[in-house]
């Protein structure tokens, strides 16, 4: 495949396309929840690859930079009503952080387009539909691990009700966004190169899709013996009254009371923090109520508590199984700023203008035992936890049930919990188990192993959300190698059109 040679843009024509990528990635948070027109996430990209051929490596990197603007400037807007709202930062300054944050973020597609210009080595179609892809991804896959990682609006995400969320089980979300680029490239190489559009791109584009539609109708994983019930509890807590003492007990009550008054359940899940103290100090009063309601109604209790150590120096944010196996998980991938401090000499002045309560976090342990509950072996995450599905698989192929618990109530009513609970769908895909989600101010989610939402619940009321779930043994090919596939791919392509690109500098041009 090869493109037509283009003539240098005209100034005019520069800044168009430049206008063109910062809108493109403004346009795309629309193809995430809550808005779920998953198309713009395919046309989106085409666009900034258009802007990117035939450009020079620091003119590709501006559009990539300008498309990080657009696409995390919108998409994650809701870290300003983390921070003003209920972090209390005076405006401005939640502005400014906010604008420092979607411009290190924005970096990222900045590398990308940079790193493809200057590996462009392979024929201008080639290098469209597997160059730019590959750049992409690779650098969506560091974002999700640098300076403990934000793996926010990867483009895998917004498929999860299309065909290619049939590639979930096998490569993952970072396999799922290639696919998505890939079909950007196909995309951007029918536009440029219109001649070959119906004889090459758009049925390359088909196959694609037909394939990860038939991968997704095969499965590696099984049920067990027997379903079971599940009752998610959501306090709907406010914040603002969230850790004052004096409400103390009445958010306790609620608990305990919306627990009493569920349906039968084999398992009850309140969220994160649900108890708002230290659980050891609140446990005396409280656990005896909560083997009662064991006993009687036959179900175990996965609590969302802050815990201290015995010397009460170290803090944690812990789930805590009660009932007919009693446990303890530790967060182990904790917030920066929200749950500890990174680099406390750069950093301090910020945290004085934040208000944040419970953000002095240790890290729990590595390799903590599993939880067991109802007679299940759960792989528990806590918050944003779930984002990283390489932490997620971590618990396979022991744990049959997967569990989220959440405060979202940071948020408000913003796009973020939409956003988690789609990332949540994925991970059920990835892992072939079945998701429960369980978030103070919601929305809560029973979530089957293909990644349907059997059941949720409302935003911002009290509410019990009720269901059955079938837990699943066995392994999905992504749950045995993680993200290694599609970084090894990614980079191969990346190694090969950097060698034929050295190769053409080599190689003196005869027709001078």
């Amino acid at each position: 495949m090869a493109f037509s040679s283009a003539a240098h843009d005209a100034p005019g024509a520069r800044r168009r396309r430049d206008l063109a990528a910062l809108l493109a990635g403004a346009a795309t948070p629309l193809a995430f929840a809550p808005f779920n027109f998953f198309p713009l996430a395919l046309l989106a990209p085409a666009v900034l690859f258009v802007t990117w051929h035939a450009a020079a490596p620091g003119r590709a990197a501006r559009r990539g930079f300008l498309y990080g603007l657009g696409l995390f400037g919108v998409g994650v807007s809701w870290v300003y009503v983390s921070l003003h709202t209920y972090g209390n930062m005076p405006a401005p300054l939640a502005g400014i952080a906010v604008a420092l944050f979607v411009a290190g973020l924005a970096l990222f597609p900045a590398a990308a387009g940079w790193l493809q210009a200057r590996f462009a080595g392979l024929g201008s179609g080639w290098h469209t539909v597997l160059c730019m892809p590959a750049a992409w991804v690779l650098l969506e896959w560091t974002r999700g691990w640098f300076l403990t990682g934000f793996p926010w609006l990867n483009l895998g995400y917004s498929q999860t009700d299309t065909p290619l969320a049939g590639l979930a089980p096998w490569i993952g979300v970072y396999g799922m966004s290639l696919a998505v680029a890939v079909t950007a490239g196909l995309l951007a190489g029918a536009w440029v190169e219109r001649r070959r559009a119906w004889i090459v791109y758009l049925p390359v584009w088909i196959v694609l899709w037909l394939a990860a539609a038939w991968a997704g109708q095969i499965s590696s994983v099984r049920p067990t013996p027997s379903a079971l019930r599940v009752a998610l509890v959501q306090g709907n807590i406010p914040l603002s009254i969230k850790w004052q003492p004096d409400h103390r007990q009445a958010i306790i009550d609620r608990y305990v009371a919306l627990s009493e008054q569920a349906p039968r359940a084999d398992l009850v899940i309140w969220p994160e923090a649900a108890v708002p103290g230290y659980f050891d100090k609140i446990a005396p009063g409280l656990e005896p109520t909560l083997k009662r309601i064991s006993q009687e109604h036959r179900t175990d209790f996965l609590i969302g508590a802050i815990e201290q150590d015995a010397r009460g120096r170290l803090y944690y944010n812990s789930v805590f199984a009660l009932g007919s196996h009693d446990g303890r998980y530790r967060k182990q991938h904790l917030v920066p700023f929200g749950e500890f401090l990174p680099w406390p000499v750069m950093f301090g002045w910020l945290i004085e203008h934040l208000q944040i309560p419970m953000s002095n976090f240790s890290v729990g342990e590595a390799n903590q035992k599993l939880l067991v509950a109802a007679g299940q072996t759960l792989g528990v995450s806590v918050c944003y936890e779930d984002a990283f599905g390489e932490e997620v698989i971590r618990a396979l192929p022991a744990a049959t049930l997967l569990v989220n618990v959440s405060e979202d109530s940071w948020f408000g009513d913003s796009l973020a919990p939409h956003q988690r609970l789609q990332m949540a769908r994925v991970r059920a895909l990835e892992a072939g188990r079945p998701m429960l989600r369980a978030a103070n101010t919601g929305p809560s989610a029973i979530i089957d192993h293909r990644g349907n939402v059997l059941a949720r619940s409302p935003q911002f009321v009290s509410y019990v959300l009720t269901g059955s779930v079938q837990p699943m043994e066995g392994m999905t090919l992504y749950a045995r190698y993680g993200n290694t596939p599609i970084v090894l791919a990614a980079s191969f392509v990346l190694l090969a059109a950097w060698g034929c690109a050295r190769r053409k500098r080599k190689t003196p041009d005869r027709n001078r």
